[in-house]
């Protein structure tokens, strides 16, 4: 076995061992294992973005909120939290643990409160508190008091009491101020910008510098993939239009194929899983549906509201208008949905294998030896099946967004050719004319010759 070999083995089980030095610490007080918990955590935005080979420490963002007066108010995100040490009521031992604390900002002679909520139904939102006067303080605890599922116990609330958040066995009035904060996510939308960016630009770069000598390594690569989503998906489909979408098109699939590969990192700047984020899938799928029907021609409009079908079918009950006004918006969620489910599956997939060996470790010390080995095997089976997997969602979403768009941009058999058609045929019978008159103008030159 070679050295890089080893390399490669050596950064696969750092990239599988990461995770499970955080999942050791991310249990319940009991000792037990949070499997939910836990996957929704590490699949989550946050605040902050993790410090590699710890789950306490997290790199601070800008907090950037609109409080309930309208004035905005930022902060670093280091002082939603504090560490303190704690004893781990199992092993006996010391752990540094990062608790929530309530963040005071003095402006303008006022003062306001937020926190991180862990009590809310906007958890792990930061929300702005107010306290309580007695009364509502006490009718509050009474009503927590008597929850089945709250059982008085704050910290541990897991149901919500509505516009109230717990802190420390007290209740504040929150309030979800707007909130464009600088997250995990955002940052890393950021970084897959300025990744995609110079991985196009070195290809520009290139060919400015050298002319158009054959580029090789990275450079030949990125071209190789340019061609072959440009030749064999964009202009293959769109055709003369090809040029037009070529930038929009090309843009989704590298962007769409950096974010995959850099949620597969865990250390930073990887570590966020942006398209298996919903809503970042949404956006993505929201850009082609406009671009689908802002350019859609007469043609694509004319099939929606007045399709080629039996007028039964369309009049007096417009069957087949809403099956298609329906299909209009079907096709974008698809997009959203499929890209979405791929990529948040794949990583929980992993997760979930890697949370075997603690899982099995309640079994003793043979079942966690046996467990460690076959996690370890198939979650890096796992992680190669999706880097493949990347390639493959970003080439789907790409391929079927130019379907889309040349479904949309389809002129129609009469709209499109007609005039090609009938330009063709004047032409073929000027040309027959012209044949035809020749043979009967050929004896008049002869005769004329031969008189002379």
């Amino acid at each position: 076995m070679n050295k890089k070999s080893i390399i490669l083995i050596f950064l696969a089980l750092v990239a599988i061992f990461t995770p499970a030095h955080s999942f050791a610490s991310s249990g319940s007080e009991n000792g037990e294992i949070d499997v939910k918990e836990i996957i929704f955590h590490h699949l989550g935005d946050g605040y902050g973005w993790e410090v590699p080979f710890s789950h306490v420490y997290r790199i601070p963002l800008p907090v950037i909120l609109r409080a309930e007066d309208g004035k905005w108010i930022s902060f670093s995100s280091h002082k939603l939290q504090e560490y303190v040490k704690i004893v781990n009521d199992s092993t006996g031992k010391e752990e540094l643990v990062a608790e929530p604390r309530i963040v005071t900002i003095d402006k303008n002679g006022k003062q306001y409160q937020f926190i991180l909520a862990h009590v809310s139904k906007h958890r792990n939102k930061v929300v702005q508190i107010f306290p309580l006067s007695p009364e509502e303080e006490a009718r509050v605890k009474e009503e927590a008091k008597h929850n089945p599922e709250i059982q008085g116990d704050i910290d541990k609330a897991e149901a919500i009491i509505g516009g109230y958040a717990g802190f420390n066995e007290t209740y504040y009035r929150e309030y979800k101020p707007l909130d464009i904060s600088f997250t995990k996510n955002v940052l890393a939308l950021f970084i897959a910008a300025i990744v995609v960016t110079a991985m196009v630009m070195s290809v520009v770069w290139f060919y400015s510098r050298k002319g158009m000598k054959a580029p090789r390594k990275g450079v030949g690569f990125m071209e190789m993939l340019i061609d072959f989503i440009y030749t064999g998906v964009i202009k293959s489909t769109l055709h003369d239009q090809a040029r037009k979408y070529a930038p929009f098109l090309l843009t989704c699939f590298f962007f769409i194929l950096v974010m995959n590969l850099v949620g597969l990192i865990v250390i930073f700047p990887g570590g966020a899983n942006l398209t298996g984020n919903i809503a970042i899938t949404l956006v993505l799928a929201i850009m082609v549906f406009v671009v689908t029907n802002v350019m859609g021609s007469k043609h694509y409009w004319k099939e929606i509201f007045w399709p080629d079908v039996p007028l039964f079918l369309k009049f007096p009950i417009p069957i087949m208008q809403f099956i298609e006004i329906f299909g209009i918006f079907t096709k974008p969620a698809a997009l959203c949905v499929r890209l979405f489910a791929n990529m948040m599956g794949g990583h929980m997939i992993v997760i979930t294998l890697t949370l075997l060996i603690f899982i099995f470790a309640a079994f003793g010390a043979l079942a966690a030896g046996g467990s460690v080995f076959i996690s370890v095997m198939f979650s890096i089976f796992m992680l190669c099946l999706d880097v493949l997997v990347s390639f493959i969602q970003a080439y789907v979403f790409t391929l079927l967004a130019t379907i889309f768009i040349s479904m949309s941009i389809d002129k129609g058999h009469h709209e499109g050719h007609g005039k090609d058609e009938h330009k063709t045929e004047d032409q073929t019978i000027e040309k027959t004319e012209e044949k035809d008159s020749e043979p009967a103008a050929a004896p008049a030159s002869v005769n004329a010759a031969t008189v002379s």
